[in-house]
């Protein structure tokens, strides 16, 4: 299982893109700093289709900051820094996508 980071946007960026490409069966993906703006709903970018267990994340703080909470897909988790912590934790490697 890995944990696969992404900062930024995918409106300015093909990291998100990049990371879909490679992300496997069970992984985790992480959005933070200008990464969230990849759930946002509005702008009708797509998560999926995702590989099966793939759960993604969006880190709180930069939510926040970008004015993004209640405009976020679904299926996206909102998470803390503890919770980040958490996740790097329970991964076996984690990969950023910069």
């Amino acid at each position: 299982m890995i944990l696969h980071t992404v900062n930024k946007s995918p409106l300015t960026s093909s990291c998100l893109n990049n990371c879909l490409r490679a992300i496997g069966d069970n992984d985790g993906l992480l959005l933070i700093e200008d990464g969230v703006y990849g759930a946002d709903k509005h702008q009708g970018l797509k998560l999926k289709p995702l590989p099966s267990g793939i759960t993604v994340y969006a880190l709180k703080a930069d939510v926040e900051a970008r004015g993004l909470m209640g405009r976020l897909s679904e299926d996206v988790r909102v998470i803390d820094d503890q919770e980040f912590v958490d996740l790097v934790v329970s991964h076996n490697a984690s990969q950023s996508w910069y």
